[in-house]
């Protein structure tokens, strides 16, 4: 009677270590997949939040443009030149400081993303005076020192818009822009080659140049 007690007891323990076991087991197998959930997530939420700030930085950029003259070749001509692919200007926002900064002399290219498609890179510089853009006047290419914005786009191109003085929202769009002063706003059209839902991208930017300052004119204070 003994033996039969005891040996109850026994199986009796046995299941409890095995339901223990398993329930310890399901219970780390949860965990485990809460944390991996919730770091995809958190992954997730970076990249938003990376795409956000660069688009917002673009925005920043291209409407904080300057109308300045650089030192290319004997004479002194408007920096703010570009193509569909290129884009030379100087802006008063910076990477790294914002609109607290110094001046930047900027470029802008569309290359090949060696991933497939194309992509936005930026290269930039202080810009002190009209002497400081002499290394800088033809474009630079890919850099160790360049920012790449965006990668993976389908289509991806630069526009300008002609400033019309009779007509407030100005004239055409341009592929091309080597016009002394500034155009009425720019274009960059973004378009991802692979979309997922879940995921923010670029968006095309329309950025009107509020500057109509006559870059190469002469303005003299006039004193009352």
């Amino acid at each position: 009677m003994k033996n039969n007690q005891r040996g109850f007891t026994l199986i009796e323990l046995m299941i409890a270590v095995t339901l223990v076991a398993a329930i310890s087991t399901g219970m780390l197998l949860a965990m485990r997949t809460g944390l991996m959930t919730l770091e995809k997530v958190d992954n997730r939420l970076q990249d938003n939040r990376r795409v956000v700030a660069l688009q917002q930085m673009l925005v920043r950029q291209l409407s904080s443009v300057m109308p300045v003259v650089g030192q290319c070749g004997p004479n002194r001509a408007a920096i703010f030149s570009g193509t569909a692919q290129a884009l030379r200007m100087v802006t008063s926002y910076s990477l790294a400081d914002g609109a607290r900064g110094y001046p930047q002399l900027v470029d802008l290219e569309i290359l090949p993303d060696p991933q497939g498609g194309y992509r936005l890179i930026e290269n930039e510089h202080f810009y002190f005076s009209p002497f400081s853009a002499v290394d800088f006047c033809d474009p630079q290419g890919y850099t160790p020192q360049s920012f790449e914005i965006a990668r993976g786009l389908a289509v991806c191109r630069i526009s300008y818009r002609e400033y019309v003085p009779e007509a407030p929202n100005g004239g055409g769009w341009l592929t091309g822009w080597n016009r002394p002063n500034l155009p009425a706003a720019l274009r960059i059209e973004m378009t991802p080659l692979r979309v997922d839902p879940a995921k923010l991208t670029l968006q095309t930017v329309n950025i009107p140049i509020r500057v109509n300052r006559e870059v190469l004119g002469q303005y003299d204070d006039i004193q009352q």
